[in-house]
């Protein structure tokens, strides 16, 4: 018997390192293809075999990229994605970003040349050891392991630093020699629990109820802004992807509210939670003279300063529930909210027993059914069919501001990257979603994606999963107006030359999305009128993409 071939030093060191990432509760990595990764790769696929991780492998970095960061935001635990050396390690760029800007924990692993071949011309070799400097300042450049004593050790040891206070992405960059792979030995290792890192309180500000106070909630608000609100007897601004769109104090129409008399032009102080992006009126009040703001710091890249007018920020605030707030202040929003939103759209037993009318009420309701469906019709609809159960993923679209507008108080977790507000990666985001929710299968749901067709094009690549991979329970919902129309409602549209305007903004669009979602194996579902839409939205096992048609 011949005997057994030594082991590369790249798999000893790239199985070591995956151990310690494991035994720190990381439990998803994803994957793409890769010569000089093959080590970190391989391993991967080892330990999915031995059950200590969730493996994804994904043939676009992009698409792998949003997949670990939605991943990372369902479950509160950073992924790992590994890449190759050359452009791949650049196609992380728009992630790297966004998880920098929402302060998303996201570990990058890329393989890399040795020294000795940086520099000099050789294929697939750049300057990628920190590529990602100026937003992921926490980086590791490691050399090609040579197989001395306690590689492994340092591996595992590298493991625990850069998991340590992970709270946005981080970069470690590994550079292998050939051979850049063999078969090694699974060591023991036993998963942990992942350990959530405690956002920093050492500036608390303790606040009183005081009249004219409103509390805004933008993406990554949380939880804490509603308990605040409540507790100060303050308006609740909050966004739908705040995670705090719910409760007695919430203003679903604060916009036309900060816009009139009697309500924005008497606000005295702004608490703002999360990263507000969804509208003009908030950082406009921010920026009003005599009005004070604080701000509790998120975890993301820059603190939220709109017009650099913030007076104070914290990393938490806590209520005197000693005083009593008055409850008037926020009765008048509240009510008036509630009045602005109403919509009467009358029902049988409002009207009378004459034949007529009742005749006339039905072809009004027929009428209606066969209509074509607006967008406001459409984010109602999606809310309507989303419980605490579901997720939703919403899409940098008009969409996500007409659902802005109406959606009603409820507890549901609804996801967003508005750290850039970009248009990358919604699929690929929420894959990883539905992922790690329909892991816990004492809470059966489905993701609903909710975007607009150019963000579904941007990303269509990954409506590809990994071969032999289960999909999740996924809706991705397009309301499909053929183009960017968002730039309809823009300063440009009444200025720019209607023709130019559509050639380079609009960038009108007629791909055939039933034949694309046949070529990907997704069953397509198209609404044509607003009588479909319900039994559109009812949720079935596997993917489904539902076009809504719209127009502009």
């Amino acid at each position: 018997m011949s005997p057994a071939a030594p082991e590369a030093p790249a798999s000893v060191y790239a199985t070591a390192l995956l151990a310690g990432l494991v035994r720190r509760g990381v439990s998803d990595v994803v994957v793409c293809p890769g010569s000089r990764s093959q080590a970190l790769a391989l391993a991967a696929a080892r330990f999915e075999q031995a059950g200590l991780v969730n493996l994804h492998v994904r043939i676009d970095e992009r698409s792998a990229g949003f997949l670990a960061l939605g991943l990372a935001l369902e479950t509160g635990v950073p992924a790992v994605v590994v890449t190759t050396s050359g452009t791949a390690v650049g196609n992380l760029h728009p992630v790297v970003l966004e998880a920098a800007h929402s302060g998303v924990p996201l570990l990058v692993v890329s393989a890399d040349r040795p020294e000795e071949l940086r520099g000099v011309g050789a294929n697939q070799t750049t300057r990628q050891a920190g590529i990602f400097r100026d937003v992921a300042p926490h980086s590791w450049d490691v050399p090609a392991p040579v197989g001395d004593p306690g590689e492994e050790q340092a591996a595992d040891a590298l493991a625990a630093e850069v998991l340590d206070g992970i709270r946005g992405p981080r970069h470690v960059n590994l550079a292998f020699r050939e051979p850049l792979s063999s078969p090694v030995r699974l060591p023991d290792v036993e998963p942990g629990d992942w350990t959530p890192v405690a956002p920093p309180a050492d500036d608390v500000l303790e606040l009183a109820p005081a009249p004219g106070t409103v509390v805004v909630a933008g993406t990554g608000a949380g939880e804490d802004a509603e308990r605040v609100a409540r507790e100060l007897g303050a308006p609740l601004l909050a966004e739908v992807a705040s995670g705090a769109r719910f409760g007695p104090n919430l203003v679903a129409a604060y916009r036309e509210l900060l816009g009139a008399a009697g309500f924005g032009d008497r606000v005295a102080r702004v608490i703002v939670f999360g990263h507000p992006t969804l509208s003009r009126e908030v950082p406009a009040l921010i920026e009003r003279r005599g009005v004070e703001t604080i701000v509790v710091r998120t975890p993301g890249l820059d603190d939220y300063n709109p017009g650099r007018r913030v007076a104070r920020f914290a990393d938490r605030v806590v209520v005197d529930t000693g005083r009593e707030p008055e409850q008037s202040w926020v009765r008048r929003w509240v009510h008036a909210s509630r009045q602005v939103l109403e919509v009467d759209e009358g029902t049988v037993s409002s009207i009378g027993n004459d034949y007529v009318e009742r005749a006339q009420f039905a072809r009004e309701q027929l009428q209606r059914m066969r209509a074509p469906v607006t967008r406001r019709e459409l984010a109602e609809a999606v809310w309507a069919a989303t419980w605490p159960h579901d997720r939703l993923v919403l899409g940098a679209s008009r969409l996500i501001r007409e659902l802005d507008k109406v959606a009603t108080g409820k507890r549901i977790p609804v996801y967003a990257n508005r750290g850039l507000a970009g248009i990358d990666g919604t699929i690929a985001t929420a894959t990883g979603v539905a992922l790690a929710a329909q892991r816990d299968e004492a809470r059966p749901g489905v993701t609903r994606v909710l975007l607009g067709d150019l963000a579904l094009l941007h990303d269509v690549g990954s409506l590809l999963g990994g071969h032999g991979e289960e999909w999740p329970r996924l809706q991705v919902i397009v309301g499909n107006d053929h183009g960017g129309t968002i730039f309809d409602g823009l300063e440009v549209a009444r200025s720019a030359d209607p023709a130019l305007a559509d050639r380079v903004l609009l960038t009108p669009q007629d791909v055939d999305l039933a034949a694309l979602a046949s070529a990907y194996g997704w069953e397509h579902r198209l609404v044509t009128e607003y009588g479909q839409l319900a039994g559109a939205l009812t949720p079935t096992p596997g993917r489904v993409l539902v076009e809504v048609a719209l127009s502009r």
